[in-house]
């Protein structure tokens, strides 16, 4: 076989392939239209906090984790067609308790943290086939800001702490500490 023909076989196998560029750029468009789901929903659901935290305080503010949010994910979910929601290994809502995948991410995140990397850099992204389908999977770490602190910190208001135990009797998601990840907001996404 020449040089010529064998360099010809080897880009043929080469633009031919599933991870050739036109697949990459496929996995960066769904990225990126991900991020972009996942940055107008952490908009909305910090504004509707911090409103409420001034309006209402944290007793009542716990009503926008508790409504709200589920609101926004479902609302986000029926614009796009994707699953948009929040999960975390330390729950509050056992409506938002993690799939196997997104609990080995989030387990993943929390080890990436503790080999120094920021709760605000972690994200993952994969393609995975579920129930016969191919998927896109994106989940973007939430890090543990001063406002979160209020509901998800050490020290609770004993009004608040009443008032969560009173919705979320089997909560877990207090202690944390600033930067720490909260959680992450998780996007499926059918393929064609």
């Amino acid at each position: 076989m020449s040089r010529k023909v064998f360099r010809s076989l080897i880009i043929a196998a080469v633009l031919l392939s599933p991870t050739a560029s036109p697949a990459s750029e496929d996995i960066d468009r769904h990225t990126a239209e991900a991020r972009a789901m996942v940055k107008a929903f952490a908009a909305r659901l910090q504004g509707e906090l911090k409103s409420a935290l001034k309006t209402v305080g944290p007793e009542g503010a716990i009503g926008v984790c508790n409504i709200v949010a589920p609101e926004i994910a479902n609302d986000a979910s029926k614009r796009s067609g994707w699953r948009v929601a929040r999960t975390a290994l330390r729950l509050r809502n056992p409506a938002n308790a993690p799939d196997d995948w997104e609990r080995r991410v989030l387990e993943e995140f929390v080890r990436r943290q503790q080999a120094g990397e920021s709760a605000a850099t972690l994200e993952h992204r994969e393609v995975i086939e579920k129930d016969g389908k191919r998927v896109f999977r994106y989940m973007k770490a939430i890090g543990t800001k001063g406002v979160c602190l209020t509901c998800h910190g050490a020290q609770l208001a004993p009004g608040l702490s009443a008032e969560i135990r009173q919705l979320y009797p089997d909560d877990k998601a207090t202690g944390f500490r600033l930067g720490d990840i909260r959680g992450a907001f998780t996007i499926t996404q059918p393929l064609p």
